[in-house]
């Protein structure tokens, strides 16, 4: 790690993981190179190198950032007054829609992020993905006391994974399905989520 403040490691950790988040938008993760990162920043390729040992590392800085901004929203969504099951599917449902980034993480990547990054990155990553399940165990303590939340928990954080890939479909996806002759009904993050949540808590 170079030298310098905590403040300015921090700025430079974030610069570089803004860039990835920009990239991630219309690149596919195998297209994103530490050069490409480093084009969208003030560093070198090199330089890179002082904050993130790998590609999959800064993939990873990312996923957590997205979990903790994830967070947040659940939250405030506990910090609300109280909920029917259908509102609290909306806010939950809606929550997750701000957060396709993570979902997209979450269904493509998340194998190789953890598995090609540092296990003091992992434990930090951990951190937030665990903070976000106690957010939701949280909510659904104060709102829904005689729901199963480890039940919940363990099946909605798995659900998570599959997502994105069944509600952000490109043309040559829907294509296909066509000329498979499946009938397929496409929802999105949203609908998928909230259907998922509300079935879960009765």
């Amino acid at each position: 790690m170079p030298k310098g403040s905590p403040e300015l490691t921090k700025a430079r950790k974030e610069e570089i993981i803004a860039a990835c988040e920009t990239l991630y938008q219309t690149m596919s993760f195998k297209e994103i190179t530490i050069k490409e990162i480093a084009n969208f920043t003030s560093f070198t390729r090199t330089s890179i190198y002082n904050y993130f040992e790998t590609k999959e590392e800064i993939f990873l800085a990312l996923l957590e950032k997205e979990y903790s901004l994830w967070t947040a929203e659940v939250e405030k969504i506990y910090l609300g007054g109280k909920l029917t099951e259908e509102q609290f599917a909306d806010k939950l449902a809606r929550s997750l829609d701000k957060r396709k980034q993570l979902l997209k993480i979450l269904s493509m990547n998340h194998y190789d992020m953890e598995e090609n990054s540092r296990g003091e990155n992992l434990v930090d990553m951990k951190i937030a993905y665990g903070n976000s399940m106690e957010a939701v165990k949280k909510c659904l303590e104060k709102f829904f006391p005689q729901v199963d939340t480890d039940n919940f928990i363990y099946t909605f954080f798995p659900f998570m994974f599959g997502i994105y890939p069944y509600s952000i479909v490109t043309d040559k996806q829907k294509n296909a399905m066509s000329s498979a002759g499946i009938d397929y009904t496409y929802m999105s993050v949203y609908d998928l989520t909230k259907k998922c949540i509300l079935n879960l808590l009765r």
